[in-house]
């Protein structure tokens, strides 16, 4: 299944039609030997036959190490500079891990786990899916001063609309840049691109998508389930699904099932110049079932997050990155949208972050028992120093 217009018509099977969850099963078979540009070590890469990678492949496992690094010396409360590596510095990345991106953070502490909110799947659904269709904190900020407790129960179109609309005509942007959010205005029936999505949110209350989704056998029935409401296409659906998943409606296998998005398809094609016979899913489940070996390769030391390793999200979205990173480290090397330049550079205006993860992972302990090492490590060090200077 090669998914060419992510985000235009449905996901289709690959080429004997087979569901993707069987797409991504990895049986390479026997593809034969392609020809290896000769600038490339061929003995070096023989590991991954029948895929031709470019030099673009080492640099998204630089990337993804470099990028971890950085994470844990933020946790660690290290100032800055955190990386020597001068594009990273200077523009802006997303994390190794989704679900260490700020956005995503305030999703799964903020919106899903609260504790003075209900957490029934309608409820948690609700608040999820009116944070995502925004995908931004301030827009949720806003509507919580305005409302007060997000609940379904008390929802109301007028009051949502009125509160949203205001914002808009005061010049306040609603929406995140992260991705567009189509309007639907043709089939929702409003000129305004909020109350089409309000609209869409309220039907898919009325069909119980919540009740589906938590009876759903598995992501990608979540993912097709989210699919057949308009203006989502196959990227946002993919996405939604992985945000229900932070919470505990659902508890997919996210190592089942995935989707590339237009920079994910963008970062495969600089990483390879032949996918030797492979689609584009079963390229990120190959770089998900490689990292261990591949990091090894390098010499590199990625931590992972506290033993989860990198899942199919997070090796999706790093060949996104690792497409921006690549117009100013490799920029004889062009993807699909031939574009050269990152916009977005780097700013640490953004307040430190008490990092927590969906409880079913398992690694909130951890996190704390490593911060509070850290806090007790660096006082001892500060004590030292100033005994050995009295």
């Amino acid at each position: 299944m090669a998914a060419k217009q992510p985000t235009r018509g449905k996901l289709k099977s690959d080429r004997q039609n087979k569901p993707i969850d069987e797409q991504l099963s990895l049986d390479l078979g026997n593809y034969g030997k392609p020809k290896i540009n000769d600038s490339i070590d061929i003995a070096a890469y023989s590991h991954i036959l029948p895929a031709k990678p470019t030099v673009v492949f080492d640099t998204y496992w630089r990337f993804a190490a470099e990028r971890q690094k950085i994470f844990f010396k933020k946790l660690q409360g290290e100032p800055m500079p955190w990386t020597n590596d001068p594009i990273l510095s200077t523009f802006k990345f997303t994390n190794a891990y989704r679900a260490s991106d700020r956005t995503s953070q305030y999703l799964i502490r903020h919106v899903i786990y609260r504790a003075d909110l209900p957490d029934t799947p309608e409820e948690v659904f609700f608040r999820i899916i009116l944070f995502k269709i925004f995908n931004k904190i301030e827009t949720w900020q806003l509507l919580e001063n305005k409302l007060g407790n997000i609940i379904y129960a008390d929802y109301s179109f007028k009051r949502y609309d009125k509160i949203l609309t205001e914002a808009i005509e005061n010049s306040q942007r609603i929406y995140s840049a992260a991705y567009i959010m189509p309007s639907g205005g043709k089939i929702l029936g409003h000129t305004r691109k909020h109350r089409n999505h309000l609209k869409l949110i309220e039907r898919m209350m009325v069909d119980e998508l919540p009740k589906k989704l938590a009876d759903a056998a598995n992501m990608h029935r979540g993912f097709d389930l989210l699919r057949e409401y308009p203006t989502i296409g196959d990227f946002l659906a993919y996405q939604f699904i992985t945000d229900v998943n932070y919470s505990e409606i659902t508890n997919f296998d996210e190592m089942s099932f995935v989707v590339p998005g237009p920079g994910a398809l963008d970062g495969i094609r600089k990483c390879f110049a032949d996918l030797g016979g492979l689609n584009e899913p079963e390229i990120i489940k190959f770089m998900a079932e490689l990292q261990q070996s591949e990091f090894e390769r390098l010499g590199l030391d990625f931590q992972s997050l506290f033993g989860r390793p990198l899942q199919l999200i997070d090796c999706q979205n790093l060949f996104c990155e690792v497409d921006k990173y690549s117009r100013i480290r490799h920029p004889e090397i062009s993807g699909i949208s031939g574009r050269t330049r990152i916009k977005q550079k780097y700013s640490a205006r953004g307040e430190p972050i008490d990092y927590w993860y969906p409880r079913k992972w398992g690694i909130n302990q951890a996190i704390k028992e490593y911060r509070e090492y850290r806090i007790t490590k660096a006082a001892t060090q500060a004590k030292s120093k100033s005994n050995f200077k009295e």
